[in-house]
Parts: structure tokens; C-alpha cells; sequence
């Protein structure tokens, strides 16, 4: 694209360009001043700096500059600068770290992406992490936030970590949890879940140690990090698989459904099997009352057969509850001290609070074992039917 095409790109899709910053004197004029070659949208959050920011944002009377007191965390300055972006009428924000490590010249890699979509998309720049001066725990932990953010939105990229990207400001989520660094994986992880696509962009990256500045605090952030992932999978495991999965039914005409989302009859062998497995599994495993929606929420995740799945777990329907007790109890009696005599006691949920830890091993060896034998012989059952099918 010309000069001319980006900037009028950027007027007519109501983009602008939001730019963080905290004690970043040394970087800070090169990033503004190669933005402005592009665009006067730009929004500047002081977030509390202490070092010679706020005389450098002086210089730039044509942009807008927010002052905050003090220093609250990357992802409150991103909040705040979305907010008045929304409220200036902007649609989309660009945002770009003042720490150097981006090139504004970047900028209309992502406008010409954006104009290539035909619905609002959120694009995050995609570092080329392997090149040489990168740190190796930047390219961990951008591979560790990269396999999470798959685990809990289904989608595969390349970076997640980046700061560089581009928001559409009318379809990400109004509140926000957190305020520093795990916020833009906040973001980019519950923008996904509203069904926004979110893909990488190809950049380019400086990284000087001479000139750069991180606030990055490797334990407390990645603290939080993992923090924030914990609960992320939790309500991806507990509402949003279940969700997309009634979504599905909704959308679809009932025998689509059937075929696509329950039956799946294009599934191979190895995968029916692997689905009466786990079936098994979380029927004899020690969580009653949730074994329902474990099923279905891990069977969505792992493309099983839901319905075999379904099936394979009601091998704790109520009528069998006191065999798979005493069979718990009775396998995890030799990994426990105190009384083990269970055949002499009754049945209930009294004596599993007495012998708590007996039981979760037990039922563990239990679910373990019934379901590897179920699953071996459902394969061999079914390559013996369907020996095509693999």
C-alpha cells in the first residue's frame, strides 16, 4: 500500500494509534515521530512516569496525551486509552510499546490486513522469536502463553504475546479483571469468546538492550499469569465448551447436528475408542454430580464422539454407585493406614468421608484400569466390524 492508501485507510476504518508508556525516554520520541509519518490519531497514556516523559509528550501538541498519577500497570493504561478512544468515535486501535522494540513502519501491515477481512478481526503481530538477540525466556514464555491461549479458545498462533496489535474497540469486552501485564492475554482470550476472530500479523522486532526498558517481573507477572490461566481454563472447561456446544445445536438443523456435533460418524475407530475410554473414565471417577458436563466439555475439547462418550459414563447410573464404592474403597486400601475391612461396614457417603483418601486412590486405580480395558477392547470390537475405518 502507498502513503496516501494508509493514511486513507486509517481515516475511513476510524483507526488509531494507542502508545503506553512508562519510562521510556529513551525510545519514545522515535516511536511517536515514526507513527506520525502515518497518522495524528494517536493517543498517548503517561502511566505515571517518572523520568522526562511528560516533558517529551510536551513536543506533540497535535496528539492526545493522558496523564495518569501514578504508575497502575500496562493493562490499566490500555484501559483507560480504550476508553477514549471509543469516546473520540474511534472503531479500532492500534497499539504499539514505546520501549522500541516495534517498528511504526509496521503499521500498515496491519491495515492492509484489516481491509482484507470482511468482519471485525483482532490481529496481534507474530515476532519472528527465533532470530538472534531474542531472549530464550521471551521465546518460553511466549510458547507457554501460546499453547494456554489454544487451550482455552481453540485457536492456533504463532505469538500471543506481542503488544503490537490491533483492536476492534466495538467488539472487545467492556470490564476487564486485570490490570497489568496478564491483561492483554485477559483480552485477546475473552475477545475470543465472543466469537471474534484473532490472528497473527508478520512484524518485525528490535530488541537493544542498550536502549530498551522492561517492566516485566518475571516471578510476581508470571505469578499472575499463570493465576489468570488457571481461572481461564476453569471457565473454559466449566461454561464456554458447554456453551459453544448448545450454540451449535441452536444454529444448526437437527439432523446436521446429529451428524456433525454428536454422532460424528466420520471419526475413526481410535477415536471412538479413546471416547468410550474417557467415558469410562469420568463415570468411575470421584466427581458426582459433574460428570455430565466433564464428558462433554473434554470430548468437545478433544474432538471425541460425544455421544459414546455420553454413553460410556453412565457406568455410574445409581443401581452400580455402591459397587464402584466398595470396589475404591477395596483397590485403595493397600496405600493407606487404619482399618481397611470395608465389606463389613455400610455402604454411604459417611464411611467415604472417613476414608477419604483411601477412596480417591482407589476410584483413580479404578477409572484408570476400566478404562484401558474398555478402551482396548472397544477398538478391537470395532476394527473387527469396520476394519476400514481407522
Amino acid at each position: 500500500m502507498t502513503l496516501p492508501e494508509v493514511q486513507n485507510a486509517i481515516s475511513e476504518k476510524k483507526i488509531c494509534i494507542l502508545i503506553p508508556t512508562y519510562n521510556n525516554e529513551k525510545t519514545l520520541r522515535r516511536v511517536i515521530d515514526g507513527v506520525l509519518d502515518y497518522t495524528v490519531n494517536i493517543i498517548a497514556v503517561n502511566d505515571g512516569s517518572t523520568d522526562t516523559t511528560s516533558q517529551i509528550l510536551t513536543e506533540y501538541p497535535q496528539i492526545t496525551v493522558i496523564a495518569l498519577p501514578e504508575n497502575k500497570g500496562k493493562g490499566n493504561a490500555l484501559k483507560v486509552g480504550f476508553r477514549k478512544a471509543k469516546k473520540a468515535g474511534y472503531h479500532h486501535a492500534i497499539t504499539i510499546d514505546s520501549d522500541g522494540q516495534h517498528y511504526p513502519d509496521d503499521i500498515p501491515v496491519f491495515v492492509e490486513a484489516l481491509l482484507k477481512e470482511k468482519e471485525d478481526v483482532l490481529l496481534i503481530g507474530n515476532r519472528n522469536m527465533s532470530q538472534d538477540g531474542i531472549p530464550k525466556k521471551s521465546s518460553f514464555g511466549n510458547r507457554f502463553s501460546n499453547f494456554w491461549f489454544w487451550f482455552e479458545t481453540g485457536i492456533k498462533l504463532e505469538d500471543t504475546q506481542s503488544g503490537y496489535r490491533l483492536y476492534p474497540l466495538l467488539k472487545i469486552p467492556k470490564k476487564y479483571f486485570t490490570p497489568k501485564f496478564e491483561f492483554e492475554i485477559e483480552i485477546i482470550v475473552r475477545t475470543a469468546w465472543r466469537h471474534v476472530p484473532v490472528k497473527n500479523v508478520p512484524i518485525k522486532v528490535l530488541y537493544d538492550p542498550a536502549e530498551r526498558v522492561s517492566h516485566f517481573r518475571p516471578f510476581k507477572d508470571f505469578t499472575r499469569i499463570s493465576i489468570l490461566n488457571t481461572i481461564l481454563v476453569t471457565i473454559t472447561l466449566l461454561y464456554i465448551i458447554p456453551r459453544n456446544f448448545v450454540n451449535n445445536f441452536k444454529k444448526k438443523s437437527f439432523k446436521r447436528f446429529i451428524k456433525e456435533d454428536v454422532l460424528e460418524s466420520d471419526g475413526s475407530n481410535r477415536t471412538k475408542a479413546f471416547s468410550i475410554a474417557l467415558g469410562v473414565f469420568i463415570g468411575f471417577s470421584p466427581f458426582w454430580g459433574f460428570h455430565t458436563l466433564l464428558v462433554i466439555s473434554l470430548s468437545v475439547l478433544f474432538k471425541l464422539n460425544k455421544v459414546l462418550a455420553f454413553v460410556a459414563s453412565n457406568v455410574s447410573l445409581p443401581p452400580f454407585i455402591p459397587f464402584i464404592i466398595a470396589a475404591s474403597l477395596f483397590l485403595g486400601s493397600p496405600f493407606v493406614h487404619g482399618d481397611s475391612n470395608i465389606m463389613s461396614s455400610e455402604l454411604n457417603f459417611e464411611l467415604i468421608k472417613n476414608n477419604l483418601l483411601q477412596y480417591v486412590i482407589g476410584s483413580t486405580i479404578l477409572a484408570t484400569t476400566m478404562s484401558a480395558l474398555s478402551g482396548i477392547a472397544s477398538f478391537l470390537f470395532l476394527n473387527k466390524l469396520s476394519p476400514d475405518n481407522n
